[in-house]
């Protein structure tokens, strides 16, 4: 099996690397270093990462994220490269599974965070990859809004989500669909067609974790 998420890893250090610790990136408030904080939190301190998820627990891990991020940046990186094997969320075993779409969104995360961006091609085994995750998360980030989207991605497949209510179609390929799917609707190039208000809902609708 091609290691897909291991291969996103390495491109998004080398990126982080390049630009440096003060980058912008997508995520609101966060620089290149804290991006990279809070990967090596996720990773490596599982007692801190329940608040990337739980809301309640969001400021511990605001608390150890900065200390991580006060860490010399080479060392943040180095710990971004390689995660430890205990690791629950990016072991050996369970690392391609989880860390696909992961990896891929936080490269994509710096990249189009910066001047000039623009798509980057990708190989047919990872937008397979994604094809598979961003259908789960499409029906994960609707859960709260009554919408039936259908989930266009060409070649790849097509795929309906949602509760039902008005219809909107998202077409666009599986890693455009995946950051738009991800929260980063303003960023990704998915082409809306359907239902106007729910069309614009769902550009401005809170999606993803």
């Amino acid at each position: 099996m091609t290691a897909y998420a291991r291969a996103e890893r390495l491109a998004l250090a080398d990126d982080l690397a390049t630009l440096g610790p003060d980058a912008p990136t997508l995520c609101t408030g966060w620089t290149t270093r804290d991006l990279a904080a809070h990967i090596v939190v996720r990773e490596r301190r599982p007692d801190a990462a329940i608040g990337i998820t739980v809301p309640r627990f969001s400021g511990r891990t605001r608390t150890v994220q900065d200390r991580v991020a006060a860490r010399a940046y080479a060392t943040i990186l180095a710990d971004v490269r390689k995660p430890p094997v205990w690791s629950i969320v990016s072991n050996p075993l369970l690392d391609e599974l989880v860390n696909v779409s992961e990896m891929f969104i936080h490269h994509e995360d710096v990249r189009r965070a910066q001047p000039g961006w623009s798509p980057r091609p990708l190989a047919d085994g990872l937008q397979a990859a994604l094809w598979r995750r961003v259908r789960t998360t499409a029906r994960f980030g609707l859960r709260k809004l009554a919408a039936t989207v259908t989930l266009d991605a060409g070649g790849h497949g097509t795929v309906t989500v949602g509760g039902g209510g008005p219809r909107v179609t998202a077409a666009g390929d599986p890693g455009e669909l995946t950051m738009f799917f991800s929260g980063r609707q303003a960023y990704a190039r998915v082409e809306l067609t359907g239902d106007r208000d729910m069309i614009t809902r769902l550009s401005g609708a809170k999606l993803g974790v």
